[in-house]
């Protein structure tokens, strides 16, 4: 058995390679792993194993036709993970999310085509919906991405139904809540903030923190994925969801507690443009057709992210200082400005 796995360098990508490298998985023990990666500042090859038997890792591109047409001959499935996820980026570099999401899905999906890969999982996010007031959203609803990171992902989704519709690739969709763990890019809110409150840094919370989100361990939603990849059903749509909701001032709170910080640490600034309120998926189908259920509780995977991060500076430091500032942070400051609120939630 052979698999591609796209953004296999990022933070999702990389710990669905490492499980699949332990053999985690049912229905893929023994499988080579192709691992695909840019190498954005987003991707980290020490993320991966720097040697294995089973592994073969590409530095590339998803929007390369050529590569692609290379690669995927020989493959029996296709994990996409690869896109740009940075909601705060998205507001200045639309451009760059539309290509890779919406492009690169396209790219990959023409080169899928002409290849004799049998199964793709397209993995997305619940962001698609918007947001939503009450209740939750079921996979049914329609899209309204309020983002242009929403929107490429909405995109990007629609263009997998229309190859799956119009072209009978064997392909399903998931949409996931808000994943945390360890290896996740200190840009986002849970690493950002614990990564600040370790260096004694005052920590960036949006408007009045009253913004809902679910929050999924990784290795949960990869454990989601493949149920997906071994049983969903082509054309299909299946939520991830780690069943719990907490707003983030709840959550900023009970990271100030397992960091040791005082209220003091956190600083109010500006609202981010078109910041959604809340999201909640039913992720019902999954565990009903697929037998899915998360299996870390949300305060002891919290505490173990925070523990995670404490004993891996090197990681997170080469990670935070080595990206590239956003418009408007000081590059001395390494992109770590106290002020600047760059954080995905």
């Amino acid at each position: 058995m052979r698999i591609l796995v796209t953004g296999a360098a990022g933070f999702i990508g990389s710990h669905f390679v490492r499980e699949l490298l332990a053999d985690a998985y049912a229905g893929w023990a023994g499988a080579h792993v192709t691992a695909l990666d840019k190498l954005t500042y987003a991707g980290n090859r020490d993320n991966l194993p720097a040697a294995h038997e089973r592994l073969a890792f590409v530095h590339g591109d998803v929007c390369d036709r050529d590569l692609l047409a290379e690669l995927l001959p020989g493959h029996d499935a296709v994990v996409h993970f690869a896109a740009e996820s940075h909601v705060d980026r998205s507001l200045e570099h639309a451009g760059a999310f539309f290509r890779t999401n919406v492009l690169g899905t396209q790219t990959l999906l023409d080169a899928v085509l002409d290849s004799d890969v049998e199964r793709v999982v397209h993995v997305s996010t619940d962001e698609v919906y918007g947001s939503i007031e009450e209740g939750s959203w079921t996979e049914e609803c329609p899209l309204a991405p309020n983002s242009p990171y929403a929107a490429s992902k909405a995109g990007a989704d629609l263009v997998a139904r229309a190859y799956w519709r119009t072209h009978g690739v064997d392909l399903s969709v998931t949409r996931c809540s808000n994943n945390y763990g360890p290896f996740q890019h200190p840009e986002k809110l849970i690493p950002r903030f614990v990564t600040n409150l370790l260096e004694g840094r005052r920590v960036p919370l949006y408007g009045d923190g009253r913004n809902v989100r679910e929050w999924l361990h990784v290795d949960d939603h990869c454990r989601g994925v493949h149920l997906v990849l071994n049983h969903g059903q082509p054309g299909e749509v299946y939520h991830i969801g780690g069943g719990n909701a907490y707003t983030n001032l709840a959550l900023t709170e009970a990271l100030l507690d397992l960091t040791g910080a005082g209220e003091e640490m956190v600083r109010r600034v500006p609202d981010r443009r078109g910041h959604d309120l809340r999201y909640s998926i039913d992720d019902s189908k999954i565990r009903e057709q697929l037998g899915y259920a998360p299996r870390t509780d949300f305060a002891t995977g919290l505490a173990e992210t925070v523990a995670w991060y404490r004993d891996n500076p090197d990681w997170w430091k080469a990670a935070a200082h080595g990206e590239s500032p956003a418009p408007g942070e000081n590059p001395a400051d390494g992109a770590r400005h106290e002020d600047g609120a760059r954080h995905a939630v």
